[in-house]
């Protein structure tokens, strides 16, 4: 059961992910800081943060992979996919970590542990 002090860092470790909608690399800095700044103070939110940031890096990775295939015209598409697909995740996991339970991104690979 989330910690009722714990709530805001767990909600905001998966929200302040939308940075990186307007800052470059904002998407890594929230979850980031509240991994590093909260991880010996709450296993629980230390789970929300990594998993934020390891599903940011993972997405990082594909939209890289995607540009590199732009030439190919293979990419396009999947330059225009993965930041809907992104922004659906990090909604679907803001509303489990509302619900108290840990959101399993697809797709994350887990360089965090």
């Amino acid at each position: 059961m989330m910690k009722q002090e714990d709530r805001p860092w767990i909600l905001a470790s998966h929200l302040g992910t939308l940075l990186g909608y307007g800052i470059v690399l904002g998407s890594f800095l929230v979850p980031l800081i509240i991994w590093l700044s909260k991880k010996d103070e709450s296993v629980e939110v230390a789970m929300h943060a990594k998993a934020s940031l390891n599903f940011q890096i993972s997405v990082a990775i594909y939209t890289i992979i995607a540009a590199f295939f732009i030439f190919l015209l293979i990419g396009i598409p999947f330059l225009l996919i993965i930041p809907v697909f992104n922004l659906i995740c990090v909604i679907l996991a803001t509303i489990e970590a509302d619900k108290g339970r840990l959101f399993n991104y697809p797709l994350s690979i887990k360089f965090v542990q």
